[in-house]
């Protein structure tokens, strides 16, 4: 409880903080959408999560959620350092992008390993039985989950903008890194909500199949 509680917080503050940052004028409609979708998500997790069917308590849609906050806040610092919304911190700034490169660098390898060993999790057919000499983890999917994220990676150093030439320490900056973040922090509450959802539908499918 403690933990979720923390989690719970921190997200709430983050919210607090990006409302304050990057959104210094009522004109900055873009960042107050991104901020407050955010805070949308975050309680639809939550609502989700706790509905009597599922019944999955504040731990894991708080984690979920300073993922999503964190995937907000990343987002806005993608975008370019001359809009008006976002204010220029300097020193400050750079090693933000450092600590954020960082933790978006362990983020990617532990979902793509957790994600490529844990590839049953997306086959919707009967389970099958595993024989002695079967691995617990499909080469095929492990692989393009691994080069996915090799090639996000390695579009955040070379930039997804080709005709644009990035500064120092401003890494994966632009309007199409930030909207790539986005995508991807309603993908992945889109995927924790299916995660939450498809056994429920499954089990109720199952039952409706005739013997």
């Amino acid at each position: 409880m403690l933990l979720a509680t923390t989690a719970y917080v921190v997200c709430i503050l983050g919210i607090i903080l990006m409302y304050i940052w990057y959104t210094p004028q009522p004109t900055c409609l873009l960042n107050i959408f991104f901020i407050t979708w955010t805070l949308v998500l975050l309680q639809l997790m939550t609502s989700v999560s706790l509905h009597p069917k599922v019944s999955a308590g504040f731990l894991t849609p708080g984690f979920m959620g300073l993922y999503v906050v964190f995937l907000c806040w990343s987002a806005i610092r993608s975008e370019p350092m001359d809009d008006k919304c976002l204010r220029n911190s300097g020193a400050s700034r750079d090693w933000l992008t450092i600590i954020s490169f960082v933790i978006a660098l362990i983020a990617m390898v532990i979902a793509t390993f957790s994600t490529g060993i844990d590839s049953k999790c997306f086959q919707f057919r009967k389970e099958e039985k595993q024989e002695e000499d079967d691995v617990p983890y499909g080469f095929g999917f492990f692989h393009f989950v691994f080069a996915t994220g090799t090639m996000y990676f390695a579009m955040l150093l070379i930039g997804w903008n080709s005709h644009h030439t990035m500064q120092k320490w401003t890494i994966d900056v632009g309007w199409t890194s930030t909207w790539v973040r986005i995508v991807n922090e309603w993908l992945a509450v889109c995927v924790y909500l299916w995660m939450l959802v498809a056994p429920i539908i499954w089990k109720s499918r199952q039952v409706e199949e005739p013997k």
